[in-house]
């Protein structure tokens, strides 16, 4: 079994979640389903089933952290040294070879992409242009509108941007 890789950024997120989840919304939701249970009949109480809903939604949100953080493998962009290639992590700024629109993303785990912020999952078809190539080099992306050459003009090994 592959360990799928996460930014050190991408395992805080994930335990300031698991630690909210448990702090917070576990002890409040149990406290909502004993006040559902004190107003009676729980055949028909909408506010018990509700609150019993949002419980499993949690509980599965809380395993679904805890098994992602046992098994990924979790890599500080700041420590790389990959003299210069694209390697996962790494921030890469490319220009649109036709448009000449340039843009800048990071390269992260899936859970982590959010191209609001510029992270692109390594697994896109971008990101696997982009792989193993070096500044000045060409990558060719199969886009749905069709093929779209970049040039990478900068690769930097620093922590994401949206910290």
């Amino acid at each position: 079994m592959s360990r799928p890789p996460i930014t050190r950024t991408g395992e805080r997120k994930l335990r300031e979640e698991l630690q909210k989840l448990k702090n917070d919304a576990r002890p409040r939701i149990t406290q909502a389903i004993a006040e559902a249970r004190a107003h009676g009949d729980l055949s028909e109480n909408a506010e018990y089933h509700a609150a019993r809903e949002q419980q499993g939604f949690i509980e599965r949100r809380i395993a679904a952290i805890e098994t992602k953080l046992s098994q990924a493998l979790i890599i500080d962009v700041a420590t790389l040294n990959a003299r210069g290639k694209v390697v996962f992590g790494a921030t890469v700024e490319i220009i649109n070879v036709a448009t000449e629109e340039v843009v800048t993303y990071q390269i992260v785990g899936e859970d982590e992409a959010d191209i609001k912020f510029g992270l692109i999952s390594v697994g896109s078809p971008i990101a696997r242009a982009l792989i193993s190539k070096e500044i000045g080099d060409t990558a060719l992306v199969q886009a749905p509108a069709g093929a779209v050459e970049y040039e990478i003009l900068d690769v930097r090994y620093e922590a994401s941007g949206c910290e």
